[in-house]
């Protein structure tokens, strides 16, 4: 049986003693402020442009680390530093994002068709407020929800990916990332408890009622706006498994957050579920990137990849079922993904994670970040463990 205090002190040392100490010493802009992602195997800078996705995620990641690792000075110094970049360089002057700028804040890219930029600022704030009490950060945080909803529900302010008259869709990132939004900024303000769980309910509800297909045992990503299976396009059989998995501990959070016994089994059966369609038994484990509704070929070239963030979700979710129900079987999962990121992703020599691998298990790169890869999942993922194993001691 694995010993959960063992793996609790081996997450703590991976974490503190591999995975920050690379990002701070190789991503931090002592310069310019902010931080980047675009990094070789050995820090080498390979990208001087910014996420934007990462100055958000980064200032979550390093305001968490100093709340739950002891306050240490040089997590807040980190977050200092990524707060005021993205205070000066990363909105427009209509509000929005920008997706990616310049080392020095010049606006590169700007993708009017999402608001993943500002959710994830969203969360950065947020939790940046809980390590300083800095209370503008409490208000920037509450102002950017009230400007997400806006932009994501009022027609015609994004602009769809899809053509909306030819072929209406509607998806499951938007409500997923929303539910771990709100769960961030509940803490920050108890005064509005009331419409935050309203919210809440209303996302649950738009989750569960479109894309968890009890009809076809998985979690779809994208369906028609009336719930319709759209079985003739690459896109409406697109199964994402660790984007779906990352959404069922979402929801299984909120479910042991309010004592729900609904919204748990909601989240234990996306996890079964996705678990089946994307753990690979036949290449040796890992979660697989892409797997059609129906079985068919999917279009995606990545398709087949074991990318980092999946196993990080999968790691948490398993995890937390097991914290919720002590079946055995989430303990046994558990085990296999923390055995299969440490075959593969951990990197001895240099720290930190590789990203992605083929199939087969063979390495596809050397690089540990670019505009998608960086301090996010992987601190989230040691840092929600250790916080799952405490509450079961």
């Amino acid at each position: 049986m694995l010993d959960l205090n063992e793996v609790r002190s081996q997450y703590l040392r991976e974490l503190e003693g591999s995975v920050l100490p690379f990002w701070l010493k190789y991503g931090i802009d002592k310069e310019n402020g902010g931080i980047y992602t675009g990094l070789d195997r050995d820090g080498t800078l390979l990208e001087s442009d910014k996420s934007v996705w990462f100055q958000g995620r980064a200032l979550w990641t390093f305001s968490t680390a100093y709340l739950q690792l002891g306050k240490k000075k040089e997590y807040l110094e980190a977050a200092n530093t990524i707060v005021k970049f993205l205070d000066a360089y990363c909105f427009d002057e209509d509000g929005r994002m920008f997706f990616r700028v310049t080392k020095d804040g010049k606006p590169v890219i700007k993708r009017l068709r999402y608001f993943f930029s500002e959710t994830f600022a969203i969360i950065g704030y947020a939790t940046y407020y809980r390590a300083t009490g800095i209370e503008k950060y409490k208000t920037k945080a509450l102002d950017l929800l009230e400007f997400v909803e806006k932009i994501r529900t009022e027609k015609g302010v994004l602009i769809p990916k899809f053509n909306q008259d030819t072929e209406p869709s509607i998806g499951f990132g938007g409500p997923m990332i929303l539910l771990n939004v709100l769960s961030e900024i509940r803490p920050i303000c108890p005064e509005r408890k009331d419409w935050i769980d309203a919210y809440m309910k209303k996302l649950l509800n738009e989750v569960e009622t479109y894309f968890v297909r009890d009809d076809m045992h998985l979690v779809l990503e994208q369906c028609a706006p009336d719930g319709t299976f759209m079985a003739d396009h690459y896109e409406g059989r697109l199964l994402n498994p660790g984007h779906a998995i990352e959404g069922a501990w979402f929801i299984m959070n909120e479910g042991k957050n309010k004592n729900d016994k609904h919204l748990i089994d909601l989240g234990l059966k996306m996890l079964d579920w996705m678990w089946a369609i994307g753990w690979d038994e036949e290449e040796g484990g890992g979660i697989i990137q892409y797997k059609d509704a129906l079985g068919l070929p999917v279009s995606e070239y990545h398709q087949d990849m074991k990318f980092w963030w999946p196993q990080c979700e999968a790691a948490i979710a398993n995890l937390l079922a097991y914290s919720l129900t002590k079946d055995d079987k989430y303990l046994y999962r558990f085990a296999l993904v923390d055995e299969y990121i440490h075959d593969r992703f951990v990197d001895p020599e240099y720290g930190e994670w590789f990203g992605y691998f083929h199939r087969d298990g063979t390495l596809a790169t050397r690089i540990k970040g670019n505009l998608y890869k960086g301090p996010f999942h992987i601190p989230r993922m040691y840092l929600k463990c250790i916080e799952i194993i405490d509450s079961m001691n």
